[in-house]
Parts: structure tokens; sequence; C-alpha cells
């Protein structure tokens, strides 16, 4: 449909010049990336009254909850590449049937990821160190939210055919009303109605299910969209499906693979700090996470204008976009790095702010002042992983993610944290030079390849 204002708009964007548009797209995508990152910096806050147990339990769920969240995204930038290069291709149909596509594989994928999650949370969340009161408070968070499930799955899976074709700002109003709601439900549900942990979940599944709601009214029922998701002329096509999944199965692999080496770092932070370190590097990690995030969403919209630019065959601008994404990226970065070490203490406070968890702000100070310095390097290496989506070579994205995060990171946090005797502070040094180091690798080898690519 391709009648409408808004969207030959964003259209004749993603297919134009790549600094205007990655500029234009970021923003929204950037809102919308911090939304999805206040759902569980939210949950994180009002549970800190429930206690240190709560706060460890949820800790040790946070791997699992990234991976859910992972997969969502993965599934999300596949069809976002697909759809790009088929509009830089100026392939309408091929966007359509993508975007189908893409529908039927997320349903297949909500089933398995429902079954797997909520009958072997359990064992997992032992095998990471849970035991007592915090096993006990991550299973109450976490059933609730593998249940539903498919809600979460499907409402960030479906911004991926808005992203694809360049609207970048329903995605952020229908994420971003939810993440209201459920800052207003989480009080209500953990202490009102005394579900403690598991209404966090509750509120959080509960508010994702309104976003879905909207993004289903605008791709099925109002139909404003430049691709038309119309089953009545669906028929399947393996290639169709292999060309999402080149990009989803990698994307989703990542962000399992980071949240692996997460569960290993948990691991060497539980074997040095207790339960004492997991809850220090759990809360500290909401805020490096809500800082990466909208360094990511600089990066989806590399993936959209680099896709575009990569079917249309637009060497000058396939490089552009990489190098403008880029500077944008380290430009963020560098300025949550500042304020990270300008205000380490007050943002710490305000994620133990109860006299029981007080004991933790020097801790999570630390984490910021030391762990945080990779920032501006880790933001090149992630818009150069999204711009190996966009270009439809996610296995080459997943292979750097492997380096910088299994490879690099845990050789430096072994050596500082365990072989050094540094402890904690050696974890936080090791992961500042692990994924230092790797993302500028990563930098320049996307820099190679441009120069190499056979069109």
């Amino acid at each position: 449909m391709e009648n409408n204002a808004q969207t030959n708009e964003n259209i004749d964007l993603i297919r134009g010049e790549p600094e205007k548009a990655i500029k234009k797209l970021s923003v929204p995508t950037m809102l919308a990336m911090l939304f999805v990152a206040g759902y569980y910096l939210v949950d994180g806050i009002w549970v800190v009254g429930l206690g240190q147990a709560a706060i460890a339990g949820i800790g040790f769920l946070n791997p699992f909850y990234m991976i859910l969240l992972g997969i969502s995204l993965g599934l999300s930038t596949g069809v976002a590449s697909s759809i790009s290069r088929f509009i830089g291709a100026k392939d309408h149909n091929g966007a359509n049937m993508s975007a189908m596509h893409s529908i039927l594989i997320l349903i297949i994928v909500s089933i398995i990821l429902t079954l797997l999650l909520f009958f072997l949370q359990k064992p997992l969340l032992i095998l990471l160190g849970a035991s007592g009161a915090s096993l006990n408070e991550g299973l109450k968070y976490g059933t609730p939210l593998f249940l539903g499930l498919t809600v979460l799955v499907f409402t960030i899976g479906l911004t991926g055919i808005l992203r694809g074709e360049g609207d970048m700002k329903r995605p952020m109003y229908g994420i971003g009303f939810a993440v209201i709601l459920n800052t207003i439900l989480d009080p209500i549900f953990i202490y009102t109605l005394n579900l403690g942990s598991a209404g966090a979940s509750i509120a959080t599944v509960f508010s994702c299910f309104i976003a879905l709601i909207v993004m289903i009214y605008w791709i099925f029922i109002k139909k404003d969209t430049y691709v038309d998701v119309n089953f009545k002329n669906f028929k399947f096509d393996s290639e169709i499906s292999f060309d999402i999944l080149k990009v989803a199965i990698p994307s989703s692999m990542e962000m399992i693979i980071q949240n692996i080496a997460l569960s290993m770092y948990l691991i060497f932070i539980s074997m040095i700090g207790g339960d004492y370190g997991v809850a220090v590097f759990s809360s500290a990690q909401r805020l490096y996470t809500f800082a990466t995030l909208p360094i990511n969403a600089i990066g989806a919209t590399v993936t959209t204008v680099s896709g575009s630019a990569f079917g249309a065959k637009n060497e000058d601008y396939l490089s552009r976009s990489h190098i403008y994404g880029s500077k944008m990226s380290m430009i963020l970065a560098t300025l949550f790095l500042i304020i990270f070490i300008l205000f380490a203490n007050p943002l710490a406070s305000i994620l133990a702010f109860t006299p029981e968890t007080s004991n933790l702000i020097g801790g999570i100070a630390g984490f910021l002042q030391i762990g945080t310095l990779c920032l501006p390097f880790i933001s090149i290496g992630l818009a150069s992983s999204y711009f190996y989506q966009g270009i439809g070579k996610g296995t080459t994205s997943l292979a750097w993610t492997i380096i910088r995060e299994i490879i690099c990171t845990n050789v430096f946090i072994y050596v500082f944290g365990i072989l050094l005797g540094w402890g904690l502070i050696g974890v936080w040094a090791g992961l500042t030079v692990g994924k230092s180091i790797a993302s500028v690798l990563n930098f320049l080898f996307v820099r190679h390849l441009i120069k190499s690519l056979k069109w």
C-alpha cells in the first residue's frame, strides 16, 4: 500500500542519503529501545523493596530474560533486514511475502520458547548458583513471564515489519505506552495485591499485551503500511524464510551468546563475591543495559539503511551508513560514560535505596566507574555488527559476538579477577578491556569488508 503519504516518505528516506536517514530514524528507535529497557529497569527498582533475596533471584533470572528479549529482537532484526533489502531492490511483493513469513516464524518460535523456558527454568537457575530464598524469588518472577512470553515475542517481532520500511515512530508509541502502564501497575501488583516478585512479571506481560493489540491494529486492521499482510495470497517460500532466518538466527544467537557469557560472569562473580557480588552486578547491569539499548537503536537504523543500500548495490551509501552510525554511537556512548563516572554514587543510591540494600551502593558505584569504560568502544563494535545484519551476513556478526563476549572478555576477567586476585574490581576491569579490544577489531574488519565486496 504505497499510496500513504507517510509511508512514501519513510521509503524515500531509507533509499536516500544514509546520514539523513540514520539521524532521523535513530531518535524514535532510541526511545523505543529505552522503553524496552524501562520494562526491566522499572521492575528492578520496585523489587528492591522486597529485599536482597528478591534482587539476587531476579538477577539470576536476568540471562533468561535477556535470551527471550534477544530472540525477539533477533527475529525483528531478521525481518527488518529482509524487508529493507527488498525495498532497496524495489521488490514490493518480496517485502509483503517477507512480512507474512515472519509472522509464521514468530508463531513457531513462541511455542518452542514457552515449553523450553517454563520447564527448564528451575534446573537452570540452580545451575547458575541460585538457592534457597533467591531461587524461590527467581521462580516467582520467571513463571508468569515465561507463560506469557508469546506476547513479548510478538510485540517486539512485529516492530521489525515497521522498522524494515523505515517506520520507527509507531513502535516507539506502542511500547512507550506499555512501559508507562507497567510503571503504574508494578507497585499495585507487587505490594497492593501482595504478589511480590510475581507481580512484577505479571505487570510486564499485561502491559506488553496492550502494545501488541496496538501493533495488530496498525498492521492487520488499519493497513496503512508499505507491506500488505494478506494471508489470502500467502504461499510458503523457503527462500524467503531463509532470507529472514539467515539474519534472525545469528542475531538471536548473538543475544544467547551474550547471555551465556553473562551467566559465566555471574559464576565468576558468585565465586568471588557471593550473593553480594551478584546483587551488585545485577543492579549495575540495569544501568549498563539502559545505556547500551539506545546505542543498539542507532545500530538498528544502520541495519535498515545499509540493507536498503545493499539491495540497491550502492557502495558509497553502504560505507557512509557504517561510518555515520559508528560516529553517532560513539558520541552517545561517551555521554553515558561521563554521566556514569560523575554521578556513580547518586545513581547507585537509586538502585539501592532501602536500609537493607544500602550496603550495595559502593559496589554498584565501583562498577559504574570501571565496568562502563568500554562503552565508547562497544558502540562502534555494535554498529559494525548491525551493519553485517543489514547486508545479510548474520553469521559474521555472530562470530564477532563470540570473540567479544566469550573469548576476549572471559579471558581478561579470569586473568584480572582470579589469577591476579583483584576480586570484583578485576571482573569489572576484565569486562572493559576484553570488550574494548574486540570491538575495535570488529570495526576495522567492516572497513576491510566494504572495500572487498563484489556485487
